[in-house]
């Protein structure tokens, strides 16, 4: 596929998902309920913002599971409604597939994901798969997860494997882990950490950029010259996600020594 049709595309799905998302804030409206969309990646979570902002919407959340989310759904609900209270209706809306596995059986992410795409589900009905040294959760829409669960035990994989359905509130606590990076920049610009990060040039970092595959925070990123604060989540697709820690010292000749973890 040509770069000009590639970009057509991304064009063209962008658009789907902001009528998608449009709809369900008209429908909110009108018919007064709670509404959420399928799981949302990174980049679809920054497009659904600004139709957010745009239509000044202010009764939503984000809400994947847990803190930090890789994928995560949006929910929107009526005025006459408190976050607290949708939130107390999230296991109308989400559930776990727990999987434990035979003691003799240990799988990696990449295992549980080919298995399920096998079945044929589609990626945004299923979120982040959380996986331990038992096994896994799997984070999914309610309206799928009888079908998946049964499903998914009939994976050869799988088949001498317990296999349940959990609510959402019960998912296992699974500490993040990161990698502790140092970097050297010239400035606490956001090109040069790209180049840093993703291991190139600052030219290719621009390229990147302007690729639309590096974020601040879930927010897509447009300038080179964007500065990063302490606490900032940076993803840079394809490449990884990473939190700014701060600088550790200047060194001689003017620049940063700098920290950042990492996600594993």
């Amino acid at each position: 596929m040509a770069k000009s049709d590639r970009k057509q595309f991304q064009n063209d799905e962008e658009k789907f998902l902001i009528a998608k998302i449009k709809d369900k804030i008209n429908f909110c409206k009108t018919k007064n309920k709670i509404v959420n969309t399928d799981f949302l990646q990174i980049a679809e979570v920054g497009i659904a913002k600004k139709v957010l902002i745009e239509e000044k919407v202010s009764n939503y959340f984000f809400f994947g599971g847990r803190e930090n989310a890789d994928r995560s759904i949006l929910v929107i609900y009526p005025d006459k409604l408190t976050e607290e209270m949708v939130r107390q209706n999230l296991t109308n809306i989400l559930e776990i597939i727990r999987i434990i596995l035979p003691n003799e059986l240990s799988y990696e992410h990449r295992d549980y994901l080919s298995g399920i795409m096998k079945l044929g589900i589609k990626r945004e009905k299923f979120g982040d798969i959380l996986v331990n040294d038992h096994g896994a959760d799997i984070i999914v829409l309610k309206e799928i997860s009888d079908f998946l669960k049964n499903e998914i035990s009939n994976l050869t994989r799988f088949r001498k494997s317990k296999i349940d359905l959990i609510n959402i509130n019960d998912i296992k606590n699974i500490e993040t882990e990161f990698e502790e990076i140092k970097i050297i920049v010239s400035s606490i610009r956001l090109d040069n950490f790209v180049s840093e990060l993703a291991r190139c040039s600052r030219s290719r970092a621009d390229e990147i950029i302007n690729e639309q595959r590096v974020f601040i925070n879930s927010e897509l990123q447009y300038k080179s010259s964007k500065k990063i604060n302490e606490g900032d989540i940076i993803t840079i697709r394809g490449k990884g996600k990473f939190i700014y820690i701060g600088i550790d010292h200047e060194t001689k000749s003017g620049k940063y020594l700098v920290i950042v973890k990492k996600y594993i």
